[in-house]
């Protein structure tokens, strides 16, 4: 359901809350080796992740990226819709653009559950919850 930039966004995110339980920074090329994501593309959405306060950037040599914000404070909605915006939580299953209550597609009435369901749990659901049980073993896959 997530677009590829929105995946490889919380990877590095996952990657980078993870680095700052012992207080460090972390490098792009670090992030997307444990991350497993090209590095050009996530240095894209990691910048304008910096550029909507969800994460922030230092530069030099003891510069990276890192997180100043309590970990339970960031949801997985706030990430999504920083990087894909809000409309996967209210667009059309068949990516009809005329769909809607009144002219619904032969899915709208099902799929508004799957959006309901979605957005629930994007917004119950933290950067912290996420590092939950998380193991870095699971990019590599």
């Amino acid at each position: 359901m997530f677009s590829k930039a929105c995946e490889y966004g919380i990877r590095a995110l996952t990657v980078i809350a993870e680095a700052g339980k012992e207080d460090k920074k972390i490098g792009i090329k670090d992030i997307c080796k444990q991350a497993n994501t090209p590095e050009s593309f996530t240095a894209k959405i990691l910048q304008n992740l910096v550029k909507r306060e969800i994460i922030s950037s230092q530069k030099g040599p003891s510069g990276g990226f890192y997180i100043s914000k309590d970990l339970t404070k960031i949801s997985l909605y706030d990430i999504v819709d920083a990087i894909d915006g809000k409309s996967i939580f209210g667009k059309c299953g068949l990516g009809l653009s005329a769909c809607n209550a009144k002219k619904p597609c032969p899915l709208h009435h099902q799929f508004e559950v799957v959006r309901t369901e979605l957005t629930s749990m994007c917004k119950d659901n933290s950067l912290q919850d996420l590092l939950k049980g998380f193991h870095q073993e699971v990019y590599n896959r």
